[in-house]
């Protein structure tokens, strides 16, 4: 079955809904799925610079991982 088929018919059976709630759900889901495949959204101010101070106490605190480990892991992937 190819996309458009497949769209068409998600399309259907989202018409047939009556939940509300599932409804939501599915919007949500698309705008989540949608934001991950258009690339990163803009981060705040705020939220950089809480990345900066979290990424600084890993690092005063010995939270992080070696290069070495970190290709051993995604080794392990395929």
């Amino acid at each position: 079955m190819d996309l458009q088929t497949r769209k068409i018919l998600f399309v259907q059976e989202f018409l047939k809904l009556e939940s509300e709630n599932i409804v939501t759900h599915l919007e949500n889901l698309l705008i989540s799925e949608t934001e991950n495949f258009n690339g990163l959204s803009p981060m705040s101010i705020e939220e950089y610079k809480k990345r900066i101070e979290e990424s600084s106490n890993d690092s005063l605190n010995g939270r992080l991982t070696e290069t070495i480990q970190l290709q051993a892991e995604i080794e392990k992937w395929s």
